[in-house]
């Protein structure tokens, strides 16, 4: 979990962002976005520039002109300016500088694709190639391997979607392969997912049926769920003929499961006592 510190060091970075973009074009953010990623690559492998960039011992001015001298004239002044106004505060472990520059720069693609207005297609794409990865073991096992190169990775995705999605959602691809956040690649791309929905300001919900819902199940389900957590639901359908029927509905730790296939195995359960 971030720190305090590193939270409010994130929010004063955010604030100068969205003050040096707000009359930049999409392509402008977008390029910064993808700046901000490299620099958070460059993090992931330099541990010494993380302690460097968030030593206690130096001062916040000292350390903030340690990211000029580094990426000054290599990458856009706007990129310079949040970086240094990131590490002007401060951070509890070295490893928190790394995960809100990656969050950072997801944030600042996700700014890009919502001034494109292409939020809600990115978002579905994401979903779709989650359920296409977790549907063929043989992908999932080669896209979650951390032995594996991540460029060798990188690529085999590119082939996958380049040409077929938006060019956000296969750098948000690549993002989950690095392992968003520490977590797993499968993990990764759930809360990209999600991170895409609440710009939207969205609640996702992923919901399995037996079998396609029609477009007014959907509907009526989608307004349902709305009204209990009292902000727009963006549904994520899967069909898995297993349940045999009902449905089951997860919101963020919120589990509805109404589906046969739970009611008969607690059926058994009940009978094997």
């Amino acid at each position: 979990m971030a720190s305090s510190a590193s939270q409010q060091a994130h929010a004063e970075a955010t604030e100068k962002f969205a003050a040096s973009t707000a009359t930049a074009t999409v392509g402008q953010i977008a390029a910064v976005a993808d700046e901000l990623l490299s620099v958070a690559g460059l993090l992931r492998a330099q541990p010494r520039l993380r302690r460097a960039l968030t030593d206690p011992g130096r001062s916040g001015a000292d350390r903030a002109g340690l990211v000029r001298s580094i990426l000054g004239g290599k990458v856009s002044e706007v990129t310079v300016d949040t970086l240094a106004t990131l590490v002007s505060g401060r951070f509890s472990r070295p490893a928190e500088v790394l995960d809100v520059v990656e969050q950072l720069g997801t944030e600042a693609l996700l700014a890009s694709a919502d001034k494109d207005g292409k939020l809600a297609e990115i978002e579905d794409e994401l979903f779709r190639f989650g359920q296409i990865v977790s549907g063929n073991p043989e992908l999932a096992v080669t896209l979650s391997d951390p032995g594996a190169p991540i460029e060798r990775r990188a690529k085999l995705v590119e082939g996958l979607l380049k040409g077929k999605v938006q060019p956000a959602t296969v750098r948000l691809v690549e993002v989950a392969l690095e392992g968003f956040g520490g977590r797993s690649f499968e993990s990764s791309l759930t809360r990209l997912v999600e991170l895409t929905a609440a710009k939207r300001d969205r609640q996702v919900a992923y919901v399995t049926v037996a079998k396609p819902l029609t477009d007014a199940e959907e509907q009526a389900l989608g307004q349902k769920l709305s009204d209990i957590y009292g902000r727009p639901v963006s549904l994520k359908v899967d069909v898995d003929p297993a349940i045999i029927g009902g449905v089951s509905v997860q919101v963020g730790s919120d589990l509805y499961d109404g589906t046969v296939l739970r009611r008969l195995n607690a059926a058994r359960q009940a009978f094997a006592k």
